[in-house]
């Protein structure tokens, strides 16, 4: 089905639905196509490939709300579905706030490209596929007699999407997605320790495709003889690829839900300092090839570059049409795009080497935030510095506090934000954490 096509459809799709009872109507045609290919012990474990496609319509009638979706795209179903979607949602109750977004927030069209899609995606052969899977796992396979295992694997996905709603909106996006990673586990002893390693990118060609074993050999490597230290407060790195576990629960507490459920605890804080200075953020969703650029929203809301943290003030908070009206408060938007960082001027290896007594967080295991209080409890992995130096690596040890005063105790920036992920995060450095081991 062309795009021209899915327009054609969509469009029949809204207006039978308001020649049938809903007063607004929004319909979206998804289509991804996806494979991945997992292998072990130089054998294909497994070997996927899907193709989906699907019709989502968002109903308002008589001031009630419903989202019905479906995979059979036909005109002859879908007229009978649209119709008994309309009939169901009669039932509910009724939802004052549910409507379709303002027409002058939307976007209008005529952006710039922000080449979020490889267009070489289906030219990819599933030979070359495999082969990559195969070459991650060999790096690692067989180079260290303490080896236990050894998996890697190869992944892609392409998804596009096409809205148009009752009152003004069309848009269209297309997003692709590579992706590399082996894990690894060895013979410590008393232990079994592993890690991982994992390289992405929007673009086949820029896709990192040596080194993904290797990195997890050494990364599992490195924590044989993992033991608990002593408890106590410690400065704390937590690597790049590592910091999502902690940086998650701050901004879930700026989601539009959230506030209105009372399960932020950042709730009426626009305005204020709640972190350290060191803290600057920005929601960018215009970087040509990010992860998560885009022009619109999933409600068809333009996008906007917005500060989210200025110097540890906060900004802006992420809501939606129905959040914003329910809190009284104008939309913004549901979701992140690229979270940007402002960065310090040291790397992993600078951020270390200015470490006099600390531990150096590379994963975490288990825990939990409440996102009320911002209370959390995370078990980590790492490795316990001194003037500068790695000495050993640590487990079983926890780390305990709130977010409140773990993000105002932030003291530095790492220059090395990841740019395969959306959120483009650095290593962190924070002061005087509860750690608790022995």
């Amino acid at each position: 089905m062309t795009k021209e096509e899915k327009y054609t459809l969509a469009k029949w799709a809204m207006q039978h639905a308001l020649d049938n009872g809903a007063s607004q109507a929004s319909v979206t045609i998804a289509e991804s196509k996806s494979s991945n290919v997992d292998v072990r012990e130089k054998k294909i474990d497994t070997l996927k490939e899907a193709i989906q496609r699907s019709m989502t319509i968002r109903l308002f009638v008589d001031n009630k709300y419903s989202v019905q979706r479906t995979n059979r795209i036909n005109k002859e179903e879908l007229a009978r579905f649209i119709e008994q979607g309309i009939e169901a949602t009669k039932y509910l109750a009724e939802d004052e706030f549910r409507t379709l977004p303002d027409p002058e927030l939307y976007f209008k069209g005529n952006g710039d490209d922000l080449k979020t899609l490889d267009s070489s995606y289906d030219n990819i052969e599933p030979e070359t596929k495999v082969k990559l899977a195969f070459d991650a796992e060999k790096e690692a396979l067989n180079k260290d007699e303490r080896i236990i295992s050894v998996t890697a694997s190869y992944s892609d996905s392409m998804s596009s999407k096409i809205m148009v709603t009752s009152n003004g909106f069309e848009g269209d996006t297309q997003n692709s997605y590579f992706n590399i990673s082996a894990s690894v586990s060895v013979d410590g002893g008393d232990a079994r320790p592993g890690d991982n390693w994992r390289e992405s990118a929007v673009f086949f060609d820029k896709l990192k495709k040596d080194e993904v074993g290797n990195k997890a050999l050494d990364r599992a490597i490195k924590k044989i003889g993992q033991e608990k230290i002593k408890s106590g407060k410690y400065s704390m790195i937590i690597e790049n690829r590592s910091v999502g576990r902690i940086f998650y629960p701050l901004i879930s507490a700026l989601d539009g839900y959230n506030i209105q459920q009372q399960n932020s605890f950042l709730i009426d804080k626009l305005g204020e300092q709640v972190a350290s200075k060191k803290l600057t953020l920005t929601d960018d969703p215009f970087i040509v090839g990010g992860r998560g650029s885009k022009l619109f929203d999933d409600e068809g809301l333009a996008a906007k570059k917005r500060v989210v943290f200025d110097k540890g003030v906060l900004g802006t908070y992420f809501i939606d049409t129905y959040y914003a009206k329910k809190l009284e408060m104008d939309p913004t938007t549901g979701d992140t795009s690229n979270l940007i960082f402002e960065t310090g001027d040291k790397n992993l290896e600078g951020l270390i080497k200015e470490m006099n007594n600390g531990i150096l967080v590379t994963g975490f295991n288990g825990g939990n935030t409440n996102g009320t209080t911002g209370d959390f409890s995370y078990g980590i992995d790492g490795f316990l510095v001194e003037n500068g130096k790695i000495i050993k690596p640590v487990s079983e040890m926890n780390i305990t506090g709130n977010m409140k005063d773990l993000w105002t105790s932030l003291a530095e920036v790492g220059n090395d934000p990841r740019p395969d992920s959306s959120w483009r995060t650095p290593s962190l450095l924070f002061k005087n954490v509860d750690f608790s081991g022995i």
